[in-house]
């Protein structure tokens, strides 16, 4: 038998001993582990679970595809960012020659817009003025082109879109993403 096809195992009192091509592994099994077993998993109170609404995976694909099916009739190079409530991005689609600056674009009028619960192109007047404004969060863009995605009338999601030469038409790319989710079926 070669050497590196040597498998040996040896089990007792929890240890557990490995040889393969010459090296050698221990494992310990949990009730042995140096320090004592490992803590058993607490089950917390139920209501110390919050529940909360996000878009199902097949939702936003089909919110994504929208959005790329729209910016392809109108000829524009973007990328389409959806975020749920957390900040978390769950969904990135560009198309071919979006350049590289759509992106983050995208994903920061999503996170505006989920944010604050409204279109980014409604929340831009706020963020001028003499002093301290809503520009001056991390992380927002006060562009046209991001939309909020409501249930019960509270944002769980926002819609991005950055790379057309103009605001109107991401918002108008990203509306068509949203109207998707509108008249989604699952």
């Amino acid at each position: 038998m070669k050497r590196n096809h040597l498998i040996a195992t040896m089990a007792g009192a929890g240890l557990g001993l490995a040889v393969v091509g010459g090296v050698a592994a221990t494992t310990f099994l949990p009730e042995d582990a140096p320090g004592g077993p490992a803590p058993a998993a607490a089950a917390v109170a139920p209501q110390a679970v919050a529940d909360h609404e996000v878009l199902s995976a097949d939702a936003l694909l089909a919110a994504g595809e929208a959005g790329l099916a729209e910016a392809q009739d109108q000829g524009q190079q973007v990328s389409i960012a959806i975020m749920d409530r957390s900040g978390s991005v769950r969904l990135v689609l560009k198309t071919d020659n979006a350049g590289p600056q759509t992106q983050d674009s995208a994903e920061q009028k999503a996170f505006t817009a989920v944010s604050m619960g409204s279109p980014t192109s409604e929340l831009a007047e706020n963020a001028s003025g003499d002093g301290p404004t809503i520009a001056d969060i991390p992380g927002t863009l006060f562009l046209a082109g991001g939309v909020p995605v409501t249930s019960d009338d509270a944002p769980i999601a926002g819609i991005g879109v950055g790379g057309a030469p103009s605001g109107d038409i991401d918002e108008e790319i990203a509306q068509a993403a949203l109207e998707a989710l509108e008249d989604y079926e699952g």
